[in-house]
């Protein structure tokens, strides 16, 4: 049994956000009609075709699969792998590893629908990860099957599909190791009705976490034990995350009506260059040390501050990105903490990126929106 994919009455291209299923709906196709591979249960394509989904590359019929993520294909090797098994799988990173976009688009190879999705957070309740009732047909009828309110997990569960969990730290303990019985033994019971639910063959967890972040939930040892971890690392090269941004600013470009970045390479050079030396405390020609502020500074920070600078630009400029359009947007994502980030960045700017050729305009700008 297959999960259906949504369907939507507005066209993707009217969304301001459509699902990866329905952006790549076209590759996925591709994909599906050459793929003579064996697939596991339920699986739309093979863990080949999957892997090749997520990294791109050219079709025999030249078809270019753009890619997805821009790193080790090794590592999504593993991570499709440990998805055909009866392991659900935690991709762990800290923020702007592309966690969500992994998670998302694996979903969307795997069972044609990625919006199978709890979002953690501190408040998210037992019956996010369970089932819920509605409270006006339970008081009505009392505990039915008709007046129960799956969740995306149970959902998953009916229909082979993979469910996710976005920020599972987040979710309080007590309600995150309700899932262990579910993963372990791929059961969900009712008791209200005297039944329970089994998984169909197919049916995972991708889950997300991010173990940098202030306020989060140690995942206990008994759930932790359920998962194959697999940790996205930051891009390893300034030139993978200029690729990373530069990529994924065209897509958001587009939905936005905003302004190609292609020539806009400079600037999202100088940002992601910005972004590498405050992350590892020295520049990137590891002669001066320097501070490290607060915040993370993640790629997914740097595809913001351009996004933003590419809106001045188009809206209140002549629609060229400059110095001036980034500023602001880079200040902002630099100064977290207004006393020791702003002595942080303000020390950067006059030890740094004041004697740099060709960052003097960049310079004046930072220093007029300080």
């Amino acid at each position: 049994m297959t999960n259906p994919s949504p369907v939507s009455a507005i066209p993707a291209e009217d969304l301001l956000r459509p699902h990866a299923e329905q952006v790549y709906a076209d590759e996925l196709a591709a994909l599906a009609a050459i793929d003579d591979r064996p697939r596991p249960e339920s699986w739309r394509l093979s863990p080949w075709a999957v892997v090749r989904y997520l990294i791109g590359g050219r079709l025999q019929d030249g078809m270019e699969i753009t890619p997805k993520y821009i790193g080790s294909r090794r590592l999504m090797e593993i991570a499709v792998a440990t998805l055909t098994t009866d392991r659900a799988l935690l991709l762990l990173g800290v923020p702007g590893t592309a966690k969500s976009w992994v998670s998302e688009h694996l979903a969307a190879a795997i069972s044609g629908d990625s919006t199978l999705l709890v979002q953690g957070t501190a408040g998210t309740a037992e019956e996010s990860l369970r089932y819920g009732w509605n409270y006006a047909r339970l008081l009505a009828e009392g505990p039915t099957a008709g007046a129960m309110v799956p969740s995306p997990v149970m959902v998953a569960m009916r229909t082979g599909a993979i469910a996710r969990i976005e920020e599972v730290t987040r979710v309080p303990a007590d309600v995150a190791d309700g899932l262990i019985t579910l993963l372990s033994e791929k059961t969900l019971p009712v008791p209200e009705l005297g039944t329970e639910v089994q998984a169909v063959r197919g049916f995972n967890v991708i889950a997300t976490a991010n173990d940098r972040d202030r306020g989060v939930n140690d995942m206990s040892a008994a759930l932790r034990r359920r998962f194959n971890t697999v940790v996205l690392p930051l891009p390893a090269t300034i030139q993978e995350e200029v690729d990373i941004v530069t990529r994924r600013v065209a897509d958001l470009g587009r939905t936005l009506d905003l302004p190609s970045p292609a020539d806009a390479t400079q600037e999202i050079r100088r940002v992601v260059t910005i972004f590498r030396e405050l992350r590892s405390g020295v520049t990137a020609d590891g002669r001066t040390a320097v501070k490290v502020p607060s915040g993370t500074l993640s790629t997914a920070e740097a595809i913001s501050v351009v996004t933003g600078g590419l809106a001045l630009a188009a809206h209140f400029g002549d629609g060229r990105l400059r110095p001036g359009d980034m500023a602001a947007g880079l200040v902002g994502s630099v100064i977290k903490d207004p006393v020791a980030d702003r002595a942080v960045w303000t020390e950067y700017l006059e030890t740094v990126v004041r004697g740099r050729d060709g960052w003097r305009e960049f310079y004046r700008a930072c220093r007029e929106v300080e």
